[in-house]
């Protein structure tokens, strides 16, 4: 019998700095990880037709980064009955597909293994300020807010990227915030750091990007360019092949990407 999903699910568990973390949601959301595993399909997030590429794919263990049903807890009873929830449901139950989230992990390990995959994909890593702060800070050679962001989406596989602020404005220093970080604490942030942009994956319209407003109206000049939540966080996961790769070389392991689910019309 060969490794089980278990198995790998607690090898990775033993490089991580701290485990258990509470209140993780970092769960099995279906399947059983008694079964040996017959391959890995990492991504950002399970969809349906990341579910129907793993069974091509042979594998039986998806690594997600983020929710599979929908809410941050995967919490499911309020789905009850719902067509979408139980085809995807019976998907996974009929091809005993096991889906683990890797999220609180994977972000508290050192170095954060979503911003460790951004960096490589950016080619930022050599940027970076060495001094802790809430997101990375890069001094990065001067370019206009615009030519940022038009690098931003190609790099990122982004079909829209949004822009407040002064789009011919130049900008070096600029900071990170991938995911969906909250706008209390991307406003903190920017009122204690002299950042001219911040590149965020998605926020409340009325928090961060009205502040960046504000800003400029006072004639501070801030510039806030949103990537999307899939495109700031995908190349973490497409990473996490890498990491796995040099402690289960044994194993097929193959990143298949969400992609960006919007459209400009």
């Amino acid at each position: 019998m060969g490794r089980t999903i278990q198995e790998v699910i607690d090898t990775i568990l033993k490089a991580m700095p701290v485990v258990p973390l509470p209140n993780t949601v970092d769960t099995y959301k279906s399947g059983d990880p008694s079964c040996p595993v017959t391959g890995i399909v990492t991504t950002f997030l399970a969809s349906h037709a990341v579910i129907r590429r793993a069974i091509e794919l042979g594998a039986n263990l998806i690594i997600t980064h983020e929710p599979t049903f929908y809410s941050h807890s995967d919490e499911v009873n309020w789905l009850a009955g719902d067509p979408v929830y139980e085809a995807k449901r019976q998907l996974l139950e009929e091809h005993r597909i096991t889906v683990w989230r890797f999220h609180d992990y994977w972000h508290s390990h050192r170095p954060d293994g979503v911003l460790t995959g951004v960096n490589k994909r950016l080619g930022w890593e050599k940027y970076t300020e060495p001094e802790a702060r809430s997101f990375p800070v890069y001094n990065l050679p001067t370019t206009s807010v615009h030519d940022l962001a038009v690098y931003l989406k190609a790099k990122l596989g982004a079909q829209i990227v949004r822009v407040v602020g002064d789009a011919e404005m130049n900008c070096r220093r600029v900071a990170l915030a991938v995911g969906a970080s909250g706008g209390r604490r991307q406003i903190q942030f920017l009122g204690q750091e002299n950042v001219d942009a911040l590149v965020a994956g998605e926020v409340n319209e009325w928090e961060t990007v009205e502040y960046v407003r504000d800003a400029n109206a006072q004639g501070r000049k801030l510039a806030l360019i949103l990537v999307g939540h899939v495109n700031s966080e995908e190349p973490g996961m497409e990473y996490l092949v890498e990491w796995l790769r040099e402690r289960f070389p044994d194993l097929a392991i193959t990143h298949v990407p969400t992609g960006d689910p919007f459209r400009s019309l």
